[in-house]
């Protein structure tokens, strides 16, 4: 993206919106994404640190008044400075606090959008981080009324479990003009606002309220960062900063900028969902979707309805994904049909591996192997579909060529060349000169031996008429004559039933090998999913274990106690959550080995039939020899 455009915005009736034609950008993003998104009150310089993190001195629009500029949501999109294959999205967000609006749910809206879209949430503010600027950050003790992590309709707070997901944060203190000294010693910028976050001793009215936002942002936050700049030139040339060179911008302001560029570009991660599943450009757009039409209809966004939800978006868009790439090259494949079958069923093979891992990469949560198992029965369907083809495009040339090698004897016949004493034996040694070159011209097609059959039985109705025209033989070798064109009638049958028995076989074998390949695959990814679960709810325990250390340090024994029922009730929901998923891989692969063993009994039942007929066949003409073959 060459600039900045507005991702969602404020309709006529006042409710959030998103614009399509940022949807359609985010809808061609395949890469994973990670996601700053800058929040803060309105005229404070927010739009100048996404420039930067741009590589720009302009795109996002800057303000000269004492109006606020950005309306909404705008995002840029730019390829990572240092993240090979990824995007950068910048989200800039409209400043709060603004008195034109009057509407404080409109800033809660726009700051919990920030926080479930971002993978780093910069915080934007002037001068200190004192009491002042952490009440203006009252938004972050309303995130428990508007965001939760299970269904709505469960009474239950489960803001203890927003660590496990919410963004690492990042405090941007503009204009900062004091010393970073503690007690008269230096002191480090995260320090400092560790500093800015102690809590105080007691349980009054007035110490809890000075408590809670300071609360809410250690619990919710973990990562947390701090960056002060100071004045980044002289005041008459702020209102036009956007145009100014690195000569005109204090050095200072330059050094704090490029290490808040750098710490960006190196710790800010991959925007992950619940449950650790990597979000794409495409999927952010289906999250932008989700939460906003969450919010304009009244409702609270949350985080596990909207995974429950994206995940059948994504798994259905999968399955097609997946049968596209089958599809697409088995239709490449059928241009040079009639094929043998041993080609074809390699490339289904092929295919169909190649078709599995593109459903696996982009599908998540298919916990009860729906998709997958779609995927799996439209492709056996297309599967069929190409060997009924083959089939066909084998028939077809082997039909030719038999009409091409017998054109001659069609003639001969017609011409009454074979009506005359010994005709019929002449007739037998061209018919067998036609099926011997035949024979070795067809090798390996997959109908050869039923298109000669059917040949054979064609020709018999001819051979039967010059048969009982022949003079020159008697009754008794007229008779020897068709007892022998009988058994090598019956002779094909039984090659062409053995032919479709063999093919059957082959077919069953390469089912062996894909459903194995297909377990493999399954298993490894839900052995990902479950390693990601795992990693997620141990960084959140981590986190919480950094926080209870830190309590116990300044003499909160009571929170520090709080906070340790806490955890155990949290590894206790960890260890659930994985036995559940644990038991949902173990159901899937049963389901999936139930079906795959159906679909083998279906085939073996078919072998079985097959084989009772070959051996009806062959019984009746056994010891009998084929003077053509």
């Amino acid at each position: 993206m060459d600039s900045p455009v507005c991702l969602i915005d404020t309709a006529s009736d006042g409710k959030l919106c998103v614009q399509p034609a940022a949807l359609q950008l985010l809808q061609q993003i395949q890469q994973p994404v990670v996601v700053v998104a800058v929040v803060g009150l309105y005229r404070t310089g927010k739009s100048y640190l996404m420039n930067r993190l741009a590589g720009k001195h302009s795109g996002f629009a800057l303000g000269s008044t004492i109006e606020s500029k950005t309306k909404g949501i705008w995002m840029w999109c730019v390829p990572h400075p240092t993240k090979a294959e990824t995007t950068l999205l910048l989200l800039d967000t409209e400043g709060l606090g603004d008195v034109d609006k009057g509407d404080s749910k409109h800033d809660t809206n726009i700051f919990s959008l920030a926080v479930l879209l971002s993978s780093t949430l910069v915080f934007n503010s002037r001068g200190t981080i004192d009491n002042k600027a952490i009440e203006e950050l009252q938004y972050v003790t309303e995130l428990t009324e508007c965001i939760k992590v299970k269904s709505p309709n469960e009474d239950v707070d489960n803001s203890t479990e927003f660590v496990k997901f919410f963004p690492s944060f990042i405090w941007a203190v503009r204009d900062f003009s004091l010393e970073l000294k503690i007690d008269g010693e230096d002191a480090t910028e995260d320090q400092y606002l560790e500093f800015a976050l102690k809590l105080k001793h007691g349980t009054s009215k007035k110490v809890m309220e000075f408590n809670l936002p300071r609360e809410c942002i250690k619990n919710f936050f973990p990562s947390r960062t701090c960056f002060t700049f100071p004045f980044p030139t002289t005041p008459e040339k702020m209102s036009m900063l956007e145009r100014l060179g690195p000569a005109d911008l204090c050095p200072e302001f330059q050094e704090v900028s490029k290490r808040f560029c750098t710490c960006v570009y190196e710790k800010s991660e991959v925007k992950r969902l619940k449950d650790g599943h990597t979000v794409t450009g495409r999927v952010l757009g289906h999250l932008v979707e989700l939460y906003v039409n969450t919010i304009s209809s009244g409702a609270v966004p949350c985080l596990e309805n909207a995974v429950v939800a994206l995940a059948q978006i994504e798994n259905q868009a999968a399955l097609q994904e997946a049968l596209q790439v089958y599809q697409g090259g088995m239709e490449e494949k059928k241009r040079a049909f009639p094929l043998e079958l041993e080609q074809v069923s390699a490339e289904h093979q092929r295919l169909s591996q190649m078709a599995t891992q593109t459903f696996m990469a982009r599908s998540f949560r298919d916990s009860d192997g729906k998709h997958l198992k779609a995927l799996e029965e439209e492709i056996n369907k297309l599967f069929d579909a190409y060997l009924r083809e083959n089939d066909q495009a084998s028939v077809k040339k082997c039909e030719n060529l038999l009409l091409s090698l017998s054109a001659t004897m069609t003639e001969k016949h017609k011409q009454g060349f074979y009506a005359k004493p010994g005709g019929y034996d002449v007739f037998c040694r061209d018919l067998e000169d036609i099926v011997k070159k035949y024979n070795s011209l067809v090798k390996k097609e997959v109908k050869a031996e039923v298109v000669l059959q059917e040949f054979l039985k064609l020709k018999s109705v001819d051979s039967k008429a010059i048969l009982q025209a022949d003079r020159k033989l008697s009754e008794k070798e007229k008779k020897i004559k068709e007892e022998t064109e009988r058994a090598v009638l019956l002779e094909q049958e039984v090659k062409a039933k053995e032919e479709t028995q063999r093919q059957l076989k082959e077919r069953m074998e390469v089912e062996q090998r894909s459903n194995a390949e297909r377990m493999q695959q399954m298993k490894l990814k839900m052995e990902q999913e479950l390693e990601q679960q795992r990693a997620e709810a141990q960084r959140a325990l981590d986190s919480k274990l950094k926080e209870q250390a830190a309590l116990m340090e300044k003499g909160f024994q009571d929170k520090a106690d709080l906070m340790k029922q806490e955890m155990e009730e949290f590894r206790k929901q960890a260890s659930d959550a994985e036995n559940s998923r644990s038991r949902e891989l173990k159901e899937l692969m049963e389901n999936t080995n139930r079906r795959h063993e159906e679909q083998m009994k279906m085939m073996m039942e078919q072998h079985r039939q097959q084989m009772q007929e070959i051996q009806r066949s062959s019984g009746g003409g056994s010891g009998l020899l084929c003077s053509i073959m």
